[in-house]
C-alpha cells in the first residue's frame, strides 16, 4: 500500500515486465566513497539485470558490491509515470556457459571501445510504483510550467 493516494505499488512481475521494455536504466554505485550514477542499457535474464561494460570505475564500483538499478518511464496517453528500482549485488559473469548466454542477450555498448565485461545484478529486492503525473496528460513538468506564485 502506498502512502500517497493514487500511487500504485507494482508487484515483482509487473516490475520485471517494465524492466524488459525499458531501453536503458541508471546504475547507482559507490566509487571512492561517493555515489555515482551511470546510464547503461540492459537485459533481464533469469530475473536478474545484465549489462556490459569496460574496465573502469563503473566495473570497479559494481562488482562484488551492493548496487541499485533504476528505470522509469512516462505513458503520455494516460498521463502516468512509473519507476522501478532493483537493489542487489553485482558480480561479473565469468563462467563460460554464462558468458555464452550473455553474448546472446541484446546488450550492446553505446560508447566506442571494448566492453568485454558482463555484469549481473542479482536482486535482493525489486520495487516499483506507478502514479498520475501532476498536470495530467499534458506531460511531465507541464504542471510546473503553469504554476504561479502562491499556488499549491
Amino acid at each position: 500500500m502506498s502512502a500517497h493516494p493514487g500511487t500504485e505499488v507494482l508487484d515483482t512481475a509487473t516490475c520485471l515486465a517494465l524492466l524488459r521494455e525499458a531501453a536503458f536504466g541508471r546504475l547507482a554505485v559507490i566509487v571512492n566513497g561517493r555515489p555515482e550514477i551511470y546510464p547503461v542499457n540492459h537485459a533481464v535474464h533469469h530475473g536478474s539485470v545484465v549489462f556490459r561494460t569496460g574496465r573502469g570505475s563503473k566495473l570497479a564500483g559494481a562488482v562484488g558490491q551492493a548496487v541499485a538499478y533504476e528505470v522509469d518511464g512516462v505513458d503520455e496517453a494516460t498521463g502516468q509515470a512509473w519507476s522501478v528500482v532493483v537493489a542487489g549485488h553485482a558480480h561479473e559473469v565469468q563462467q563460460l556457459h554464462d558468458i555464452l548466454e550473455a553474448l546472446d542477450l541484446p546488450v550492446f555498448p553505446w560508447e566506442e571501445g571494448p566492453k568485454p565485461h558482463f555484469v549481473r545484478i542479482d536482486p535482493d529486492g525489486i520495487t516499483g510504483r506507478r502514479f498520475v503525473i501532476h498536470g495530467g496528460k499534458q506531460g511531465a513538468g507541464a504542471g510546473l510550467a503553469g504554476e504561479t506564485e502562491g499556488s499549491d
